[in-house]
């Protein structure tokens, strides 16, 4: 997350926690920065007119003045190829499944043109299979049984596929070897029921197939990748598509 989109979600925040206010080390956990940095984003608020008060002594923290006018909710392109991820993994038949596909043709209307620039290139790498009719790639350890993935290497893999940023992984294959890699991603696969980051391997000099619940690591490096083609994944089969607005 950028700082832009961390001031604004620090601000809703505060709006959510109403008088009783929240923590500096609360807001640290939950964006994943220091104290200090908090300390700074909320100084920076307050001097472009946010009245957020500090709350002195044991328990003390930042309560934002009920009186503040908030703007008009509002998505970050990642937000908003989320919940087109959440609509699309929606089992066929769901109950409000038409309106969840009216809302979010409307939650793309409201990004802006680069926003939404950047959301539609994000949400063209983000694949998902509405049946399992054909068989997934060889290196995608489909063996194991599927475990509920890491949420921070969630976090780094979805920062890195969006920032185009080399990750470091440590990944422990189906036959439960573990190797340290460096990988380059292209996109995300949702197919029979896991998770799948699909990157170009610089330890095998291939494309490979990681399950995400078998990432036991994954560090978001400072080092920047050419994207490199979806079609260098291969011939996708006729179940899968890219989650977007026309899903």
């Amino acid at each position: 997350m950028n700082r832009t989109d961390r001031l604004y979600a620090i601000a809703e925040e505060l709006r959510r926690a109403g008088r009783a206010g929240t923590t500096g080390a609360r807001l640290a956990r939950k964006f994943e920065v220091s104290e200090r940095t908090i300390k700074r984003d909320v100084s920076a608020l307050q001097h472009a007119g946010l009245p957020i008060w500090a709350q002195a002594g044991p328990g003390g923290g930042y309560v934002l003045d009920a009186a503040a006018s908030m703007p008009p909710v509002s998505f970050t392109p990642s937000q908003a190829v989320a919940l087109a991820v959440a609509l699309a993994v929606m089992p066929p038949g769901s109950p409000f499944a038409l309106d969840a596909r009216t809302a979010q043709a409307k939650l793309w209307d409201t990004l802006g043109p680069q926003d939404r620039e950047r959301a539609e290139r994000l949400a063209a790498r983000v694949w998902v299979r509405t049946s399992d009719d054909d068989a997934p790639s060889q290196d995608a350890d489909d063996g194991a049984s599927v475990a509920a993935p890491d949420p921070h290497v969630l976090r780094a893999v979805e920062q890195a596929l969006a920032g185009t940023r080399v990750l470091a992984i440590r990944y422990r294959d189906g036959s439960g070897t573990l190797t340290s890699r460096r990988v380059e991603p292209v996109i995300l696969a949702h197919t029979l029921g896991a998770w799948y980051l699909v990157a170009w391997c610089r330890l095998r000099t291939a494309i490979r197939w990681f399950r995400l619940d078998l990432v036991e690591r994954a560090d978001l490096t400072a080092e920047r990748f050419a994207e490199r083609p979806v079609a260098d994944v291969g011939r996708p089969p006729s179940s899968a598509a890219p989650v977007g607005r026309t899903r």
